[in-house]
């Protein structure tokens, strides 16, 4: 008997099965690109237009025009990767209750959270990616101090946890499909959460903003999914208070609970799930 393909080969399948699947509708790809270029394009004018009256985001936050456009740029990277191999998945799996193709994947001999999370892959969602690394370049071509050796190893390794709190919160409330039958709230989920970590935890201060910061920090740790990479990378934000010296380990910690939490729940949902044959 030959030896079963590793799981890189099966993802690599799934990769080139998805690129053969949009280039079969070429129009549609390229259309679905320049929306998603032209949405960032627009985001970015905009922030242009705000820099034009303001130094920075919030007084004394050391977030200027530059800063900002690399924490944008990283949010950019984050949330593009996750939708192109995460979220179009995380949207069918509650198809896959609802009309019992779930059946088929745990039949497969392979890990079914694998299968079932990266199947597919947008690969038109990936155009937001190359410009996030364009502008994260330009970003860091224009900032006063040029990130040492360390933050530029340690960068990688957070934009990576950012992508993995992301996907473990995504497939938490994907997995819930098994008890809800048909959950279609995952847009409005996603949209509401990274509302949240699309700007930098010092806006959020006050009888409101502190509250807010304090649950999307530690207890929905969205507020760290940018923050900590970008703060790696523009080391013009010195850590001043043990708060600051605390969220690089402390999102380190938060990804293996989240990844575990992701996996605790995906797997208490398939002993809940009844076969559609039975």
């Amino acid at each position: 008997m030959g030896e079963h393909p590793s799981y890189w080969q099966v993802f690599l399948t799934f990769a080139r099965n998805s690129l053969v699947r949009d280039m079969t509708f070429r129009a549609n790809f390229i259309i679905d690109t320049i929306s998603s270029l032209g949405w960032m394009l627009m985001n970015l004018a905009f922030y242009v237009l705000v820099f034009h009256y303001t130094p920075s985001i919030g007084r004394g936050t050391g977030w200027g025009m530059y800063e900002f456009f690399a924490f944008l740029a990283t949010g950019q990277l984050i949330n593009s990767t996750v939708q192109a191999f995460f979220m179009t998945n995380a949207e069918e799996y509650s198809e896959l209750v609802r009309n019992g193709t779930l059946d088929f994947a745990l039949l497969k001999p392979i890990d079914t959270q694998f299968l079932v999370s990266l199947q597919r892959v947008d690969w038109s969602s990936l155009g937001n990616f190359f410009f996030g690394l364009l502008l994260l370049g330009y970003a860091l071509l224009r900032l006063h101090h040029w990130p040492g050796p360390l933050e530029i190893v340690l960068y990688p390794v957070y934009v990576a946890c950012g992508i993995a709190i992301l996907y473990s919160l995504m497939f938490i409330l994907a997995g819930s499909s098994v008890w809800l039958g048909r959950n279609q709230t995952l847009y409005d989920f996603w949209f509401y959460i990274t509302n949240f970590a699309r700007y930098p935890m010092e806006i959020y201060d006050g009888p409101i903003g502190k509250p807010l910061r304090w649950a999307f920090t530690f207890i929905i740790p969205v507020l760290i999914v940018v923050n900590v990479p970008a703060r790696v990378l523009t080391w013009s934000l010195h850590p001043e208070t043990p708060r600051d010296w605390l969220l690089p380990p402390f999102a380190l910690l938060a990804t293996l609970v989240s990844m575990a939490a992701c996996r605790w729940v995906f797997n208490r949902a398939l002993l809940s799930y009844r076969s559609a044959s039975s």
